[in-house]
């Protein structure tokens, strides 16, 4: 089937609407998990070789062989096929300079269910960094079911990203169904592209005209879609939120597992927060999701009373230990829901690194509960590490827009810093 897209348009919307960058060297083990032989190339050849690039390693899930690439051909060895495939993705990796393992499912190619994935796949993913799989939305069946399966098996800690590959031929990028709003881009280098080239000539049974056919699976014009200078990649973040055993496992393996008593990102963070306070003195503050107490001890010196709360036990004892006999700061075990975390009469709310991790849906509930304990001119201040954390559904963007744009409240600071970013809005 040839494209009905032109290779620029997709090109270009990497570059003008996929507006977060990608970086591989942050993944020490990444996952491909493929639905055919030369997935992984068309779709993720430089996310593999930057993960390799800076010392990490890279593993390919086949969930099948490929042997019904070229239905038309009726006559055709299936079995003989699925060999050739296997060796040209051997020699594809070896093109892209990825010493990967590979992991060979078997599973029976244009017949992939999610159903019969998530159990291979959740033994594959469980120490995974990173996977990456063909987009849940590309317009191949079977591509469709791994991308599916791939975030029902992967653990809510590793980073997830969809790649587009007969999407890129066949839908437009302005289509609404594609999601810009979650989007990476990976930019590639001359050896890069050279290599990727060379990778995916090495699948010589899908762009040459089989014996007995009358069209090669891709064409020279399908394959323009990935000679180009970008990959893109859909983020698949967990849609339910990062769960409280989670974190409570943080603090059980690492008494500081985000080092906010000792990194300089974390000191430098607390106190842009107290600067960009308007007010010099409030009444009552209210901080959820607390942890060790290390902003609740500076919000002390501005508040006559803080109240500092957490859902995990560890967290709480941590900050009880710490501030339990600070004039004015009440420690509470509690979740931004309860009444005890957020008192109504609150003239001050911070939610630090803390609302990107809630589900969409949940999200609304808790703005909706601030607004409601927020007095009339009272503040809240949302801070949020730019990066998207893996256990996250959504990012500090993402997050932020969505209160800035809450017609509840107006807003009187923000503050975009390389590293974090800092809202201060006021209750109308």
């Amino acid at each position: 089937m040839e494209p009905v897209q032109s290779p620029d348009v997709w090109e270009d919307a990497a570059v003008t609407l996929a507006r977060r960058g990608l970086d591989p060297s942050s993944f020490g083990r990444l996952v491909v998990v493929c639905a055919h032989p030369d997935d992984e190339t068309l779709g993720a050849a430089g996310l593999m070789r930057g993960v390799v690039a800076a010392g990490g390693t890279v593993e390919v899930v086949l969930a099948s062989d490929g042997e019904a690439a070229l239905p038309e051909v009726g006559s055709i060895d299936r079995a003989g096929l699925a060999r050739t495939r296997r060796a040209e993705l051997d020699a594809a990796l070896a093109e892209l300079g990825v010493p990967a393992t590979v992991h060979r499912l078997g599973l029976p190619d244009s017949a992939l269910r999610e159903d019969q994935l998530v159990g291979p796949l959740t033994g594959l993913l469980a120490d995974a960094d990173a996977w990456a799989s063909p987009w849940r939305g590309d317009p191949h069946p079977d591509h469709a079911a791994v991308g599916r399966a791939c975030p029902a098996a992967a653990p809510v800690t590793a980073h997830g990203f969809g790649f587009p590959i007969w999407a890129r031929t066949r839908i437009a990028p302005t289509d609404p169904g594609v999601p810009w709003d979650h989007a990476h881009r990976l930019t590639l280098s001359a050896d890069d592209r050279d290599a990727k080239r060379r990778a995916i000539a090495a699948h010589a049974s899908q762009s040459a005209v089989p014996r007995g056919g009358t069209r090669a699976v891709l064409s020279p014009a399908t394959l323009a879609h990935f000679h180009g200078g970008h990959e893109v990649y859909f983020r698949e973040p967990p849609p339910s939120g990062a769960p409280p055993e989670l974190f409570a496992g943080l603090y059980r393996d690492n008494a500081d597992p985000w080092a906010v008593r000792t990194s300089f990102y974390e000191r430098r963070k607390r106190d842009v927060l107290l600067a960009c306070l308007p007010r010099e003195r409030y009444a009552l503050a209210a901080e959820p999701a607390c942890g060790l107490g290390e902003l609740t001890r500076d919000l002390a010196a501005r508040c006559d009373r803080v109240v500092a709360s957490d859902v995990v036990d560890e967290a709480v004892a941590a900050t009880t230990d710490a501030l339990g006999g600070t004039p004015g700061v009440e420690v509470v075990a509690a979740d931004v829901d309860d009444d005890r975390a957020v008192p109504g009469g609150v003239d001050l709310v911070v939610l630090a690194e803390f609302l990107y991790y809630l589900p969409a849906a949940r999200v609304g509930a808790v703005l909706d509960r601030i607004a409601g304990a927020l007095v009339p001119g009272g503040d809240l201040v949302l801070v949020h590490w730019r990066q998207w954390p893996a256990e996250a559904p959504a990012d500090a963007a993402t997050v932020h827009a969505r209160v800035v744009a809450d017609d509840r409240f107006d807003t009187l600071v923000e503050h975009t810093d390389e590293q974090f970013l800092l809202h201060v809005v006021r209750r109308r």
